[in-house]
């Protein structure tokens, strides 16, 4: 029964998941017109057979800028983790397999930048940096190593005095193959975990800043610029804010739905 439900739960996941991320990764290739087109004479046009979702206020296909903007929201989610998970998991190693002076002088930066909210810490980069992809993949990669350098440092203890890690001490292994050959394979299943919650987290993080207007730059489409420049026509046009709030929660709930039933 439960494992007929975490399969049921799994499917669900991937097909919310899907439906939210496939438009995207066409987007990378092609989108029916140019997402920063304008045509004053459509502005706010409803949606018909040549503009499946109508124009926004610009005139602009929100089909397109829907497709672009989600290729946007999803680099930036996938960056993110990469250069988070890539720095906290070398952390989190070193700290967690050797201890003493290193795990103290790392461990207490580390805990400095978990004290604060990532989004503030972001904010912060990107105030000083300038707006832009880079920037904001840099911003929130930062603020999201904490999170997984604890979670690696943790395993790492757990694991490197269990008999397998002796044995391989004992066969003459150096610190550095029994590091990410020995025990960094062990971590993977919980890492993989932290990796889809980090990416929702960077995906949020990213539709905030973008709607208010320090992440993606304009003319450039997101799901947080979007969702931004419909906020003004959420009574005359609600269609607009609901198409990317639409996306942004099925990207959302399809990965959280997976990282449940992979832990």
């Amino acid at each position: 029964m439960n494992k007929g439900k975490k399969n049921i739960n799994l499917i669900l996941g991937l097909i919310l998941a899907g439906i939210a991320i496939i438009p995207a990764l066409v987007g990378i290739f092609w989108t029916p017109y140019s997402t920063e087109a304008m045509d004053v004479s459509l502005k706010l046009s409803a949606p018909d057979m040549r503009h499946l979702l109508g124009c926004d206020n610009y005139g602009r296909d929100i089909l397109s800028r829907l497709m672009a903007g989600s290729k946007i929201t999803l680099i930036i989610g996938i960056g993110t983790v990469f250069f988070g998970c890539s720095i906290g998991t070398m952390v989190g190693a070193l700290t967690g397999y050797y201890g003493g002076l290193i795990d103290n002088v790392l461990m207490r930066v580390n805990d400095v930048l978990f004290s604060f909210p990532s989004i503030l810490l972001a904010m912060v980069f990107v105030s000083l940096t300038g707006a832009g992809n880079l920037q904001l993949v840099i911003a929130l990669g930062i603020a999201f190593i904490p999170s997984y350098a604890r979670v690696v440092r943790a395993e790492f203890i757990r694991n490197k005095n269990m008999d397998y890690v002796m044995a391989a001490r004992l066969a003459g292994a150096s610190n550095l193959r029994i590091i990410f050959v020995h025990i960094l394979p062990n971590t993977i299943k919980v890492l993989v975990s932290s990796i889809l919650i980090g990416f929702n987290n960077a995906v949020l993080a990213e539709a905030g800043l973008s709607f208010l207007g320090i992440g993606v730059k304009p003319p450039e489409a997101s799901l947080g610029s979007m969702l931004s420049d419909a906020q003004t026509y959420l009574f005359s046009r609600p269609s607009m804010v609901v198409y990317p709030g639409v996306a942004l929660i099925l990207m959302i709930l399809g990965i959280a739905l997976i990282s449940k039933e992979i832990k």
